[in-house]
């Protein structure tokens, strides 16, 4: 890896995308690569200041402060980042539902992840970046899962992201899912309270599962539809946990049709034959406030076509 020397002091206007930001964090945003030692070090030393004033590693910065960095040797990235947006990749801007004061709401297809790495280079907030340059700053809210479709929250200003975290923190969104799951389901409501539970398998692969010392989870269920072998359901998140929904409807002994990892995976294959070749669960709706106008959003992702195609099937199915 090779370094970069920086021979001169450099001063930058803090903009929307540090506005908020801790003094710290904004230095370890800006000199990427430099041990955070020598960043609490140059702080301490008094060499890192702002409007020309010294200041402490948790100093809030505002709009328009000028921040002092002085030289230091920056590690250069071992790889670049991809600047140009390859041709053959869709686009993401058409999939977007909703753009107002600092909130994106994104319809996010089934099959991509939300961000690049373990061997993916361009995630949804890559690719966005790409496709929006003119958005200075621009961050998840949340995660779903890469095969998981359907209504998805950025940040294009700091302040509506920390809002967001808030909201989310204290329960003040409501995020709904649906899942079809394989068997007949049959309580109209169904509040499920499991813990869950976080490690990794053999592969280094993360995974979830039900455990009296795992963190509280709670969904609620509400039947939808249901066929002889099938059921739609409508998943409520009272909590955020990872794989949440898909381990509690397995456990529950009702898995996710084409579900990959907590899923029947002999009736899996068979789905696919008969058209499902993906993982049954969409994020349908977020009800939330706007994050700085306080304007209540209803924000809604049509079900994808290859999801409404099966369901068509299985009616036509249970029709003949």
């Amino acid at each position: 890896m090779n370094d970069l020397r920086k021979e001169s002091v450099t001063y930058i206007k803090v903009d929307e995308s540090g506005a908020g930001q801790r003094v710290d964090n904004f230095l370890a945003r800006q000199l990427k690569g430099v041990p955070k030692s020598h960043l609490y070090r140059i702080l301490r030393s008094g060499e890192v200041r702002v409007n020309k004033g010294r200041c402490d590693a948790s100093r809030k910065l505002v709009l328009g402060d000028e921040v002092r960095i002085p030289p230091i040797r920056v590690a250069a990235p071992s790889t670049a980042k991809a600047t140009v947006l390859p041709k053959d990749v869709s686009r993401l801007a058409q999939h977007i539902l909703y753009q107002h004061e600092g909130l994106l709401v994104l319809n996010k297809p089934a099959g991509m992840a939300v961000h690049g790495g373990s061997g993916i280079s361009l995630g949804v907030i890559e690719q966005l970046r790409l496709e929006l340059p003119e958005q200075r700053f621009l961050e998840l809210a949340h995660r779903l899962d890469r095969e998981t479709s359907g209504v998805l929250m950025l940040a294009t200003k700091r302040s509506a992201l920390v809002a967001l975290h808030d909201m989310m923190r204290n329960n003040q969104m409501d995020k709904r899912y649906f899942a079809l799951t394989l068997g007949r389901w049959t309580d109209a409501l169904r509040h499920v309270r499991e813990p869950l539970f976080k490690y990794i398998n053999e592969s280094g692969e993360r995974r979830v599962l039900v455990r009296a010392d795992g963190q509280q989870a709670h969904t609620v269920f509400r039947l939808q539809r249901n066929w002889k072998a099938f059921s739609l359901l409508e998943a409520e998140l009272k909590t955020g946990r990872t794989h949440q929904i898909r381990v509690h409807l397995a456990h529950a002994g009702f898995p996710i049709a084409g579900d990959d990892k907590y899923g029947d995976f002999a009736r899996n294959k068979q789905l696919a034959k008969q058209g499902l070749k993906r993982m049954f669960l969409h994020a349908h709706r977020v009800s939330i406030k706007h994050p700085l106008t306080g304007e209540m959003l209803l924000l809604e992702a049509p079900l994808p076509k290859e999801l409404a195609d099966f369901v068509a099937q299985l009616d036509r199915e249970a029709h003949d």
